[in-house]
């Protein structure tokens, strides 16, 4: 695990750029601030020196006077300083969390073949909010606490250049423990974070799997493990709270330390004739000042530690690139579609399976508007064609083409809108039912999502108790496996593509339904070339062609009759399940 580093909050400046005079406004409103609380020791020591010690009435009301007018400057100036770091924290981590998200959806399926969402989900949020927590309040605090010391110092030497000098000889002992525990804690941070992802990662998945869980009475292992993983978390942040405490002890030890003695000798000398009770009086202040803004300092300078650790796990993330990308120049579809598609020698490998070809030497030519349909065992590479068709993967070698094109040389967008897909595992959004078959075509009218509704037989939709405006829940948790499927066969039908994807695309449905749908997809495979992924042999008896495929390679090819004639893979997998079926 690689030690963060504060320059990694370099991250933060491209983010501020638009907001430059934003930030030179609460800096000013900083420095104002910070300058009116060093004019308040000067003011105590006006109000002793002239006022009490004189003991003249006028010289009291106008030091008092003075005072109060200092102080509400500072008010003036807090309030300024307080409300423009507030407001660039919430904005900065709006803009980083709407580039992450940007970032995240633009990444090619390979990357979260081994990426945890639950970490991903972690940086959008925690990771964040703790560079907000940096901007819209450390950072100045820092920075005010920086000026002070700075000033405090300064007029130490002004007040009494011989305890200044006391304090000073201090300085480099506190500055001692900040270096050393700096680093502890800088990599205590980032391994604190990385709990607390793991932490997320877990219950994001059990959570997800929740009916899962509870079927199999999991609980109490989930339980169990989830105790572990907080327990892991918690030991990380103990460790960097006590590394953060031990610094903080040995600062205002040293700090205020010095300053008690200082005020021994200063007293000392008031008592000698060689100090006023006033210059006494705002050394008090100054020193006070001084460790106080050292003390909260390094305070600080743990919060920098852990910002500087999440900034590392958020450059992670931004860094990461797309593996599929449009060409600088993509070229373009023919503006009448056909729905032409070619395989040529596909040979194809996934990223988490380098080992394992899924694909080998893999060749098919589709006609417009021609049903095919591939068959096979499970793990033969039938899923794999069509994630390989949306290039959702680039394949090792050989070339893919839609209408003549090859893919690898489309915008993925313009290449992905010209194909409708229906998964085996249907998504479902949690919003509306209407919302939901919109998503194939986002400007459809509630007039066409009603059509595509009925098209695909989910006229249950009518049913529900605001209609197709109904809220699906998470997930689609308040539909039934099959209804879920007929709302995606429906998106498919909005999206009206000239080539359409089916994998599976009614293995959820009971038989009833399944005829039904089954007649909706002969009328939306009609006059489009259509690819389907199928186990169930029944479902796919009419298409124009089946392929067999086994072991990324195809084995054979004919209608339904053909192959059972011919024998082999698909008659003996007809065999076994049309025997089941009777």
């Amino acid at each position: 695990m690689p030690t963060p580093r504060i320059g990694s909050l370099g991250l933060l400046l491209p983010y501020m750029r638009p907001y430059v005079w934003r930030s030179v406004g609460a800096t000013a409103a900083l420095m104002v601030a910070a300058g009116l609380v060093l004019a308040l020791g000067q003011g105590v020591r006006r109000l002793i020196d002239l006022g009490f010690a004189s003991g003249s009435m006028a010289h009291l009301d106008r030091a008092a006077l003075l005072m109060f007018i200092v102080v509400a400057g500072l008010a003036v100036a807090t309030f300024l300083r307080f409300y423009l770091v507030s407001w660039l924290g919430e904005r900065i981590a709006a803009d980083l969390r709407r580039d992450l998200f940007e970032r995240v959806i633009s990444l090619s399926p390979s990357f979260f073949e081994t990426a945890r969402t639950g970490d991903i989900l972690t940086r959008l949020t925690a990771d964040i909010s703790v560079l907000q927590a940096l901007i819209g309040s450390a950072m100045s605090q820092w920075l005010r606490n920086a000026i002070l010391l700075v000033g405090s110092l300064a007029m130490l030497l002004v007040t009494s250049p011989k305890l200044a000098c006391l304090i000073m000889l201090v300085v480099p002992l506190v500055l001692l423990p900040l270096v050393l525990f700096g680093r502890r804690e800088r990599r205590l941070s980032r391994s604190a974070q990385d709990r607390i992802a793991d932490l997320g990662a877990y219950a994001e998945e059990t959570i997800n799997a929740l009916r899962t869980v509870q079927a199999f009475t999991h609980e109490p292992i989930d339980r169990a493990r989830f105790g572990v993983e907080i327990e892991r978390s918690v030991a990380a942040a103990v460790q960097r709270i006590r590394t953060r405490a031990t610094l903080i002890f040995a600062v205002i030890l040293l700090g205020f330390g010095a300053i008690v003695f200082s005020l021994w000798v200063g007293g000392r000398d008031v008592i000698a004739g060689r100090l006023s009770g006033g210059d006494l009086s705002a050394f008090i202040f100054y020193a006070v000042l001084l460790a106080s803004s050292g003390a909260q300092m390094s305070e600080l300078w743990g919060e920098l530690q852990r910002a500087g650790g999440a900034a590392d796990r958020l450059r992670e993330l931004l860094a990461e690139r797309p593996s599929i990308t449009a060409p600088a120049r993509p070229e373009q579809l023919p503006a009448k579609p056909e729905g032409r598609v070619s395989f040529q020698d596909i040979t194809f490998r996934y990223p988490a399976r380098p080992d394992t070809a899924s694909l080998s030497s893999f060749s098919l030519e589709m006609a417009p508007g021609e049903t095919v349909a591939l068959v096979g065992p499970s793990g033969a590479g039938k899923t794999t064609v069509l994630q390989l068709l949306l290039r959702f993967y680039d394949p090792a070698e050989g070339v893919i083409r839609l209408d003549g094109v090859d893919i690898s040389q489309l915008s993925p967008a313009d290449l992905r809108g010209r194909i409708g897909i229906v998964p085996q595992d249907p998504v479902i959004f949690s919003t509306t039912a209407m919302e939901n078959i919109r998503y194939g075509r986002p400007g459809a009218t509630d007039a066409e999502v009603r059509a595509a509704g009925h098209a695909a037989h989910a006229d249950f939709l009518e049913d529900l108790p605001e209609g197709y405006h109904t809220f699906l829940g998470e997930k689609g948790v308040r539909l039934s496996g099959g209804q879920r499927q007929r709302v995606a066969i429906a998106r498919a039908i909005l999206r009206d593509p000239p080539v359409l994807l089916l994998d599976e695309a009614t293995s959820a449905l009971d038989a009833e339904s399944e005829q039904a749908v089954q007649a909706a997809l002969v009328t939306l495979s009609r006059n489009r070339t259509t690819l389907v992924v199928a186990h169930r042999l029944a479902t796919v008896r009419n298409a124009d062609r089946i392929v067999v495929i086994e072991a990324g390679r195809v084995v054979a090819t004919g209608t339904h009759d053909s192959l059972i004639r011919d024998g082999g893979i698909y008659a003996r997998l007809a065999g076994l399940q049309f025997l089941q079926a009777s």
